[in-house]
């Protein structure tokens, strides 16, 4: 870049030179140019930044990429068919109540409940509250009576008809036990550009995706809707990580769609997000600076050309 008929190079200036005493040469200089030709340059310069901001701010935007399962009305959904049932794994918190027609045989089965004032109770035929199991890295639970159960794996329906099945032999044969079992310490975790990051509890021990991110308050303009990191633990304590793409509809039909217990969805930023996150104070410092300067050189020709 030169300036005139000097032919100075600012790259070589600025090689040499100290930024202010750099910023001091520069107006020297603008000082020499040709009054008619800083204004030209001043309006060239001005009518570009202003068809900028018109054509940022009028641009037509794509809704492409931002529509969550563009292409549903092309693909099949039929592997999406049937219900969804959660399993156990470890360190899952179980709730388990027994019930029978004669309270007095469902109470071994059921855990003693102390109440504040520090008294105990059994739990029997739907009075006070649900137990609590808490599943061992093993994935077992210890039962009053029966002992150790392994219910790791299997599902509520499968849990209940196990415990039932153990249970059996010690009740009446005119005895038909329920077996109520829940999940209570389900949750799921959304971070990143959403509208409410946190846990989410999961009262009904089923969630999918979309229904997790709607919980979150949906994803902002930043967020990337084709690359969603989830981070699963296996029962072995093992972590993996997928990805989804919410504008794809076959994410329906994905093993994943729906959560399980203890996953994690990450929504990463988009490029524009990082973009912006790269404008830094520093950054706005310098723009700012350079308006100072060019304010100061306009007065300073509008001064010496009077």
């Amino acid at each position: 870049m030169y300036f005139c008929k000097e032919y100075i190079s600012i790259d070589e200036i600025r090689k040499e030179v100290p930024l202010f005493s750099f910023v001091f040469i520069l107006l020297k200089l603008m000082l020499i140019v040709d009054y008619t030709l800083f204004v030209q340059m001043k309006k060239i310069i001005f009518s570009l930044i202003v068809t900028a901001m018109i054509m940022t701010m009028t641009g037509c935007g794509s809704s492409k990429g931002f529509t969550y399962l563009e292409n549903a009305d092309s693909i099949s959904l039929a592997a999406s068919r049937g219900l969804y049932d959660a399993r156990i794994m470890p360190k899952d918190e179980l709730t388990i109540t027994v019930n029978t027609t004669d309270p007095d045989a469902a109470a071994p089965f059921n855990l003693q409940v102390r109440n504040q004032l520090g008294s105990g109770k059994q739990v029997a035929s739907g009075g006070g509250s649900l137990q609590g199991y808490l599943v061992d890295n093993s994935g077992f639970i210890n039962f009053p009576v029966i002992g150790k159960i392994h219910v790791s794996g299997l599902t509520k329906p499968e849990c209940e008809d196990l415990i039932k099945s153990k249970i059996q032999p010690y009740l009446a044969r005119t005895e038909n036990p329920i077996v109520t079992v829940r999940m209570s310490s389900y949750h799921i975790t959304v971070l990143g550009e959403v509208g409410h990051p946190g846990v989410i509890p999961v009262s009904t021990e089923k969630m999918s995706v979309l229904e997790a991110i709607a919980q979150a308050g949906d994803l902002g303009v930043y967020g990337k809707r084709d690359n969603i990191m989830l981070i699963r633990e296996d029962p072995t304590g093992q972590k993996h990580v997928v990805r989804l793409n919410l504008n794809d509809a076959n994410l329906l039909n994905s093993p994943y769609y729906y959560l399980q217990q203890n996953d994690v969805l990450y929504v990463q930023p988009n490029s524009v997000k990082a973009k912006n996150s790269g404008i830094g104070s520093s950054t706005t410092l310098w723009f700012s600076f350079i308006g100072i300067v060019t304010s100061v050189a306009s007065l300073l020709v509008n001064v010496l050309r009077k």
